[in-house]
């Protein structure tokens, strides 16, 4: 009996602590507001370039998931071999995604240039038609 009040007396409670929350919240907004800073500097000036912009945007961005990941799911405190199991098939849709939409813009661009069909109903001058008689009306 003596020895079940030892351990209920030094059983201790998680300690809650909200540090973790708020250093994920202060870095996700300075990386949000980097990317708003540099919007508005384009915006105002033209500079950088937007093909620069949008490759500086892609790489804050997956800077922002990878870190989400990492926190939200606890990935950073898993081993190694864990993390590449869903870090590299999540890289590998992302590739997918891509490659369909090139894929599909490729496809939509040789349509519009070789179907001769597709070609001739854009460029053919349709006549207006004249309003049919509707059944029942008397002229």
């Amino acid at each position: 009996m003596e020895n079940t009040q030892t351990l209920a007396s030094h059983h201790h409670e998680p300690e809650f602590s909200t540090k973790p929350i708020w250093r994920t919240f202060w870095i996700l907004l300075g990386i949000t507001m980097v990317e708003l800073l540099l919007a508005t500097i384009h915006l105002k000036t033209g500079f950088p370039p937007k093909y620069v912009l949008n490759g500086i945007y892609l790489i804050l961005t997956c800077a922002k998931a990878f870190y989400i990941i990492a926190e939200f799911m606890h990935l950073r405190h898993e081993i190694k071999n864990l993390i590449m199991t869903i870090a590299i098939p999540a890289l590998l849709f992302v590739w997918f995604i891509i490659a369909f939409l090139w894929d599909g813009n490729s496809y939509k661009n040789l349509r519009n240039e070789y179907d001769p069909h597709h070609l001739e109903q854009s460029t053919i001058k349709v006549a207006p038609q004249p309003e049919a008689k509707k059944p029942g009306s008397v002229e």
